[in-house]
C-alpha cells in the first residue's frame, strides 16, 4: 500500500473527522490518524452532549458559522440515519452586572436568528425548577438544543470511510517535517508523505509544533450528573442552559433519559500537559462543589445526589477564539485546534471550511478572527 496521500489529518476527533469526510467525499485521497480509537475518551468529544447555539457571543462570523454548521449536522443526520441532533431551546441565564447580551443579539437578529429577551420574573415563571434573582436576565433560543457528540464523529467516521479515507488508529504522531513540495509525517514505526497536511490534534497541539506559534494550553476541566428531584428537569421539557454570574461560568442539560441534569464549569481548570495522567473526578473538593453550589442558587431541586462524575479536556487558546490557519512559515500545514470548549458545535462547518481551505476556495467567512498573527503580542 502507498504511504502517499493528497491530504493527511492528524487528529481524528471532531473537527479532523469532519475534514477527513469531507475531503474524501471531494475525491481527495485522505489519510486520517490518531492516537487512539475515535470516538474515545481521550479528546474533548467524549461525554455527551454538547449544546448548540445560533445567537452566538463573539461577532457576526460565529453566528454564521453556527448556522451552517446547524445545517451540516442535519445533512450528516440524513446520511447516517442516527439522531444527532435534539432541538431542546438554550436557555441563558446572566447576572446582568457580569455580562450583557446586546451585542449578541444585534448579531443574531441581523442573521434571522429567533430569540427571546427575558426578565427574571418570566424566566422563573416559564422554566419551572429555576429561581434567579432580579439581577438576572435571560436569551431563550427556541431553535437551539444539543448534539450528541461521540455519535456525531462515529457518523463521520463511518461516512468518511465509505468515501474512501483511510483510518490509522492508536497511532501517535510523533514528528511532522514540512518541505516545500509537501510534507512528511512520521507515526509509529510508519513514514507518510502528503501535499498538504491539517493538525487537528486537540491538546496535543503544541507537542507536534515544538517551534512557539501556537500559544494553546491544555486545561482539565470536571461535569457532573446530578439526581433531580422532578420530571420538569427531564429531557422533552426542559432547556439546554447556561448562567453566569458571581459564581462562574456554567452550562448543563437536562436529564436524558434518567442519566440526571448534567452542568459543567466553562471558567477555570487546571492547566495538564498531554501524556501527563490527568487527575480524576474528585481529587479536588471544587471538582463537585463548585457544580453543586452553582445548582443550588438557580435550580436547586436539581442539586441532588451526584449520579456522575468525568474528568473532560479543554484545549485553550488566550482569547479564546479558534485557530483556523495556514503555518505561519508552512503554508501546506493548516492547523484547526483551539476551539477552548465551545468548538464542538462548530466541528460540521469547519470540516467543510478547512476543505474549501484545501482546495484554495473562498470560504465565503471572515476568519480574520482566527488567524495564528493575532498572537503576536503573546
Amino acid at each position: 500500500m502507498s504511504n502517499a496521500y493528497d491530504v493527511i489529518v492528524i487528529g481524528a476527533g471532531s473537527a479532523g473527522m469532519s475534514a477527513g469526510y469531507e475531503l474524501a467525499s471531494r475525491g481527495h485521497r485522505t489519510l486520517l490518524l490518531d492516537a487512539f480509537d475515535p470516538p474515545h475518551q481521550e479528546g474533548s468529544h467524549h461525554g455527551e452532549p454538547r449544546l448548540i447555539r445560533h445567537a452566538y457571543h463573539g461577532g457576526d462570523v460565529y453566528v454564521k458559522l453556527a448556522l451552517r454548521a446547524d445545517e451540516r449536522w442535519l445533512e450528516l443526520e440524513q446520511l447516517s440515519g442516527k439522531k444527532l441532533l435534539d432541538r431542546s431551546g438554550v436557555l441563558n441565564m446572566a447576572d446582568i452586572s457580569y455580562y450583557d447580551y446586546a451585542g449578541r443579539l444585534d448579531d443574531a437578529q441581523a442573521n434571522g436568528v429567533v430569540t427571546e429577551l427575558l426578565e427574571a420574573g418570566e424566566i422563573n415563571q416559564r422554566f419551572r425548577g429555576v429561581q434567579v434573582q432580579d439581577r438576572f436576565r435571560g436569551l431563550y433560543e427556541p431553535n437551539a438544543g444539543y448534539l450528541y457528540s461521540e455519535r456525531c464523529v462515529a457518523a463521520y467516521k463511518q461516512l468518511a470511510i465509505a468515501a474512501g479515507a483511510e483510518l490509522v488508529t492508536n497511532t501517535l504522531v510523533t514528528k511532522i517535517v514540512p518541505q516545500q513540495s509537501g510534507v512528511t509525517v512520521y507515526a509509529k514505526d510508519r513514514v507518510y508523505t502528503a501535499e498538504q497536511v491539517i493538525v487537528a490534534a486537540g491538546a496535543a497541539f503544541n507537542r507536534l509544533f515544538p517551534y512557539e506559534v501556537v500559544p494553546v494550553k491544555a486545561v482539565r476541566k470536571v461535569v457532573g450528573w446530578f439526581e433531580r428531584n422532578r420530571g420538569n428537569f427531564d429531557a422533552g421539557v426542559f432547556p439546554g442552559f447556561t448562567w453566569g454570574g458571581a459564581l462562574g461560568g456554567y452550562y448543563g442539560f437536562p436529564s436524558i433519559d434518567g442519566a440526571g441534569v448534567k452542568i459543567g464549569r466553562h471558567d477555570g481548570g487546571y492547566e495538564w500537559k498531554p501524556g501527563e495522567t490527568i487527575a480524576p473526578f474528585g481529587t479536588y473538593l471544587e471538582d463537585e462543589a463548585d457544580l453543586r453550589r452553582a445548582l443550588e442558587s438557580f435550580m436547586p431541586g436539581a442539586a441532588g445526589k451526584l449520579l456522575r462524575g468525568v474528568v473532560c479536556k479543554y484545549e485553550m487558546t488566550p482569547d479564546e477564539d479558534f485557530i483556523i490557519d495556514a503555518h505561519p512559515e508552512y503554508p501546506n500545514v493548516r492547523l484547526a485546534g483551539g476551539f477552548s470548549g465551545h468548538g464542538f458545535k462548530f466541528a460540521s462547518v469547519i470540516g467543510e471550511v478547512l476543505a474549501d481551505q484545501i482546495e484554495d476556495k473562498d470560504t465565503g467567512y471572515d476568519l480574520t478572527k482566527f488567524k495564528i498573527g493575532r498572537f503576536k503580542s503573546h
